[in-house]
């Protein structure tokens, strides 16, 4: 194969390293320290349609953001939690699911059938697919609450974010058992400045 049949761009950061070389010419450090300036930690999905900072009318510094497939509570985000809380100052935490996730659309089984058809074994992975997006939420909520290593009584709420409207609904409010009975209205998700 030469390198003109290889379908990977020569520079596979180059539009990056570019674009990045742009900003810090007008770069201006803020002086900001890398504490959540709101107490907010937000934990949501991978999905590139999610601006968190956006979505909750938050500016950068505000929250920590955490993002992986789904946003799962996994053992990684409970020990980045832990971390955020005793050094960063998050005093409450937001699970933020959303709409349309590719999580609730497949199975483990098929992601690995998936990966499988391109040549690699996956089935050590559990990638913690969502067969009922809510359920997950309030059992997700709950893995936090119940979280040995976080102050007692820490406020953490789920919702899920609408990709077509912009509008987060509370599935778990944050002064609700985590047992699928809450379930607020829906509630603004951004405020314009």
């Amino acid at each position: 194969m030469s390198d003109t049949d290889d379908p990977r761009p020569t520079d596979p950061f180059g539009d990056v390293l570019s674009a990045n070389a742009a900003y810090a010419q007008t770069f201006v450090d803020p002086g900001r320290p890398g504490v959540a300036g709101s107490g907010l930690a937000v934990l949501t999905c991978m999905d590139s349609r999610i601006s968190p900072l956006d979505v909750l009318g938050l500016q950068p510094g505000d929250a920590k953001v955490l993002r992986n497939a789904g946003a799962r509570v996994t053992d990684d985000v409970l020990r980045t939690l832990v971390l955020a809380t005793y050094l960063l100052g998050v005093r409450r935490v937001l699970v933020l699911a959303h709409t349309d996730c590719g999580m609730t659309k497949n199975t483990d089984a098929d992601v690995h059938a998936k990966v499988l058809a391109q040549g690699v074994d996956s089935r050590s992975i559990e990638f913690r697919t969502i067969a009922d997006q809510e359920a997950t939420l309030v059992a997700d909520v709950q893995r936090i609450r119940s979280w040995p290593f976080l102050p007692p009584r820490t406020p953490v709420a789920g919702g899920v974010y609408d990709v077509r409207t912009g509008r987060v609904r509370l599935v778990v409010d944050a002064d609700e058992p985590a047992d699928g009975s809450a379930g607020a209205g829906p509630v603004p998700a951004a405020r314009t400045s």
